[in-house]
């Protein structure tokens, strides 16, 4: 099965933060590369993996308090 790559827009600015969200969408990801881009304007969630689930990243997101939506 072919890698997907999902990019979510974000306004994680701290490091620490993303450090953190990034380890739990790991739990609910599992085998998915996950980083954000802290640099970019969109402060960007990059997500690689077989299986992408963008509700339940955007959900989760918006749990932590944090705005997450779809770039297309």
């Amino acid at each position: 099965m072919a890698s997907m790559v999902e990019i979510f827009k974000t306004n994680v600015f701290d490091q620490v933060e993303a450090n953190e969200l990034i380890s739990t969408l790991m739990q609910q990801l599992p085998g998915c590369r996950i980083n954000f881009d802290l640099e970019d304007c969109d402060k960007i969630l990059r997500i690689e993996g077989e299986i992408a689930e963008i509700e339940k990243v955007r959900m989760l997101m918006i749990e932590y308090g944090y705005l997450c939506e779809v770039l297309t």
